[in-house]
């Protein structure tokens, strides 16, 4: 098996079977999908729609693997345990609220094999800012040669990248510069949101999530600090057209406080914040 796609939810059955009926089409099958789930009182796995889809899957040969994982502990002691269960060169990070082109996952690897480096991320686009042209905030820096490490610190040029991952901002652009995935461009980040392929042996290098043991249960920006590592050591890129699309629900993550990139040392490129610290009760 090439890749484990992992997916961490909670409470949400409708969006994860959109979620996952966007895996029977790939164009790149060769891939086996872990599910976390942390819902206490109920189970949504379980329910008609995610079983029919799961059915699906597995009459297309993929191997499914479904977990209870509780207590809640955190979204990076989530990710962790997901990291944990993976066996495959290379893991893909999933949210439970995502719509995935048919290229995506082929288009991932592809990219992540030719650079060698720690992560590719296909940012997540809200179609419903498709009317909401933003060009002040669309600007990009496309890779020419090889991704190469880079050290990304925040309140620099570098940090204000994010901004292209607003909205229907990629969208707009792939547009614009009639990008299509036979013609994909590979560009510089700070961080990418939903849906990122990782190299699994540079993640687990790099200590994956283990830091959820220095923070407390409610936190947020975990995927902020691992990509933050990964591009010191490794570099990482976005890859564009992105081709995945945010089903636009509320967060999970309401308690937004505390997030991870802030409270635990990158490298020394930060100092813990003061607020950070290993107490607090599971979010809800």
């Amino acid at each position: 098996m090439t890749i484990d796609i992992l997916i961490p939810t909670y409470n949400r059955p409708g969006a994860l079977a959109v979620t996952l009926t966007s895996l029977i089409a790939q164009t790149y099958q060769d891939f086996r999908i872990i599910i976390s789930d942390q819902t206490e009182d109920s189970n949504p796995v379980e329910t008609g729609e995610v079983q029919a889809v799961l059915r699906v899957l597995r009459a297309h040969g993929h191997q499914v693997e479904t977990h209870k994982h509780l207590p809640r502990r955190g979204i990076a002691e989530q990710r962790q345990f997901l990291l944990m269960q993976a066996t495959a060169p290379y893991v893909l990070f999933l949210d439970d609220d995502l719509i995935l082109e048919p290229y995506v996952v082929e288009q991932m690897l592809t990219a992540l094999k030719e650079e060698s480096c720690g992560f590719v991320g296909s940012a997540v686009i809200g179609l419903s800012f498709i009317d909401d042209i933003r060009p002040q905030e669309q600007k990009i820096e496309f890779w020419e040669g090889q991704v190469q490490p880079e050290i990304v610190k925040p309140e620099t040029p570098e940090w204000e990248r994010w901004r292209l991952h607003n909205a229907a901002n990629i969208y707009h652009l792939q547009q614009r510069l009639n990008l299509t995935p036979d013609q994909s461009r590979k560009y510089h980040v700070a961080w990418v949101g939903g849906c990122v392929m990782y190299d699994t042996a540079k993640l687990h290098s790099i200590g994956g999530y283990l830091f959820w043991q220095e923070l407390p249960p409610e936190h947020c920006g975990e995927d902020v600090l691992v990509q933050l590592r990964l591009m010191a050591s490794y570099g990482g890129c976005g890859i564009i057209p992105s081709g995945v699309y945010h089903q636009e629900l509320p967060t999970t993550i309401v308690n937004r406080a505390v997030p991870a990139d802030k409270c635990v040392s990158i490298l020394q490129i930060n100092a813990p914040d003061e607020k950070c610290s290993r107490v607090g009760s599971p979010r809800t």
